[in-house]
């Protein structure tokens, strides 16, 4: 089932997500339509917080990629209780956009590597290091996960440039090809 992506101004995405256990209700069923949620909306990762929910779970589908990025073809994770412990490597600027923030893309400033623990699917425990691509899309989802969002990471004056656009969606206007939940709905 295609969930409703939640926009800027809903309370949600400014919480501070919970782990959970194995016992989560219908956890599975909620992966499921995460994973439908984003491959319709053409996104690339997908936080619970974005479709509602206050909890540590998180969908990187980099498959789409596939054509430009070979390495991606076949990638398509679940990061549950998700915590970034450390970041390194170089600053580098990339342009990022979000599903919660329609028609806003900004360039972000991110470190290249970042190391991150998280339980897949199974509940079972990985702690890793990715870089380049991916260690920038997973910061971008985890951000979610601790109640921000790549607005936050850009200059004030660049925010305050997209006053009006921010406005628009506290107003209810979401111009996007996927299902909303905006603050006004």
């Amino acid at each position: 089932m295609i969930l409703p992506i939640y926009t800027y101004g809903q309370p949600v995405l400014r919480k501070v997500a919970e782990d959970i256990t194995p016992d989560y209700p219908e956890l599975p069923q909620l992966i499921e339509n995460m994973q439908e949620t984003l491959v319709h909306a053409d996104g690339v990762g997908l936080a619970a917080p974005q479709v509602g929910l206050p909890i540590r779970v998180v969908i990187i589908d980099l498959r789409p990629l596939a054509d430009d990025m070979p390495e991606f073809a076949e990638f398509r994770k679940t990061y549950i209780n998700a915590h970034i412990l450390e970041t390194e490597g170089e600053e580098e600027v990339f342009e990022e956009g979000c599903l919660s923030l329609p028609g806003i893309h900004e360039k972000v400033t991110r470190p290249t590597k970042v190391h991150v623990r998280y339980m897949d699917e199974q509940f079972e425990e990985h702690d890793e290091w990715a870089e380049g691509y991916l260690a920038r899309v997973m910061q971008h989802e985890f951000d979610h996960l601790e109640g921000r969002m790549f607005i936050d990471r850009i200059s004030p004056l660049r925010r305050q440039m997209n006053k009006g656009k921010l406005n628009a969606l506290l107003a209810g206007k979401a111009h996007c090809d996927y299902k909303v939940k905006t603050v006004r709905k």
